[in-house]
């Protein structure tokens, strides 16, 4: 396994931990993070404070079902499945696009789709 995806899968695992200190080791200074439609966000302190969203309760459980790389892009579809703070259940798909640099993540954008 490369050294980019090798980053991915600890970025992942930190988010099933909660494990602030893991996801930020993963990111430059400067990363950035965009959900179409829902956000966008620039560097290391913007996107320690979306880790947990007030919405969820709890860590997700995070299921990657391929993986693939081209150059410095790493492409992560999977399925997500977290608690909401309403009692309900997020059940989610997700294709993440991961652009690298020195195997870590320099910018992010995320797309998920609820299934219900």
């Amino acid at each position: 396994m490369t050294e980019n995806k090798k980053t991915v899968e600890r970025y992942m695992d930190g988010f099933m931990k909660s494990d602030h200190a893991q996801i930020l080791s993963c990111l430059t200074e400067d990363v950035e993070w965009e959900m179409p439609g829902t956000f966008r966000l620039a560097g290391k302190e913007a996107f320690d404070k979306e880790i947990e969203n007030d919405a969820f309760v709890g860590s997700p459980t995070i299921t990657i079902t391929r993986m693939v790389e081209e150059n410095d892009v790493v492409v992560a579809e999977g399925t997500v499945r977290v608690k909401k703070k309403d009692g309900g259940i997020l059940y989610a798909v997700f294709c993440d696009v991961f652009t690298m640099e020195n195997a870590a993540i320099r910018r992010l954008t995320s797309y998920l789709v609820e299934v219900k």
